[in-house]
């Protein structure tokens, strides 16, 4: 698979931490490392064209991810590699370190802080398929949750309806109501692991639609203490206005929106 080349060049920051997702999943990422380390430049790619990755074969996954990750490791001159995606993380870090002169963080399950949480030892595992029923998964809820009852609930659409509310488009609640409800079946459940990093982006709308108060809880803010250790000494801040920005199929006006909503520019075009 060639290389992606940039078609326009966004302004470039000295230095950033590069986030990387299938979509815009990781712009709830973005929120956790601007709250936490502000001023630190970032970058962002979205593999929007090839988006949704769960319905992709994992030797594809795992070529697409290592090129499109590379070119904008190029583009970008980062210092750092957030793969803000559970699924890219679960297949992908291994080629991605043995491809990049550059640390790479990986994403996963909030598994642990959840059964930390939960009083009833009842949580909800809410994500994609292609993470609910992975391997590494059930490693996770094998070595951090022993003795808790995990709710696993597959959501893909909801990360259609996190898309429709970064580009600024309604979300559709009877979307959200299918998504959410084989959580409720269990009526001690009292925290949810937002397993997919669309979904926190989607906490507020998901909390109104729940039928009963829940711990929502997500990878956001241990992803940026992670960076913090990677980055010590941390960079010094850069003072531009908008950090740049890639996609890899069409940028609609809604996604450029989205994006400035969160510190980017207009994102330029990595084409395949």
């Amino acid at each position: 698979m060639p290389l992606p080349t940039p078609a326009s060049e966004p302004s470039i920051t000295t230095d950033p931490v590069l986030i990387f997702d299938s979509g815009v999943g990781g712009l709830s990422v973005v929120r956790a490392l601007r709250a936490q380390l502000p001023g630190v430049p970032l970058a962002y790619v979205c593999d929007n064209a090839a988006l949704p990755y769960g319905t992709k074969a994992d030797d594809w996954l795992v070529a697409r991810i290592v090129a499109v990750c590379a070119a904008a490791v190029a583009a970008s001159g980062a210092r750092a590699l957030v793969v803000a995606c559970n699924t890219a993380s679960t297949l992908a870090l291994e080629a991605l370190r043995d491809r990049l002169a550059i640390p790479v963080v990986g994403t996963v399950p909030a598994i642990k802080p959840a059964a930390a949480l939960s009083h009833s030892g009842v949580i909800g595992l809410l994500a994609t398929s292609a993470t609910v029923c992975r391997p590494y998964t059930d490693r996770l809820i094998a070595d951090f949750a022993a003795g808790r009852t995990v709710v696993r609930v597959a959501a893909d659409t909801l990360v259609a309806q996190a898309e429709r509310l970064i580009a600024g488009e309604p979300v559709d609640p009877a979307a959200l109501d299918r998504g959410l409800a084989p959580l409720w079946a269990n009526p001690a459940l009292d925290t949810v692991v937002l397993g997919c990093t669309h979904f926190p982006l989607l906490e507020g709308v998901l909390a109104e639609r729940a039928p009963r108060p829940v711990q929502w809880v997500d990878s956001g803010a241990a992803i940026a203490r992670r960076v913090a250790q990677v980055l010590d000494p941390l960079p010094p801040a850069d003072a531009q206005a908008d950090d740049p920005a890639w996609a890899t199929g069409p940028v609609s006006p809604g996604l450029t929106r989205g994006f400035a909503g969160f510190g980017f520019g207009a994102p330029g075009l990595l084409v395949l």
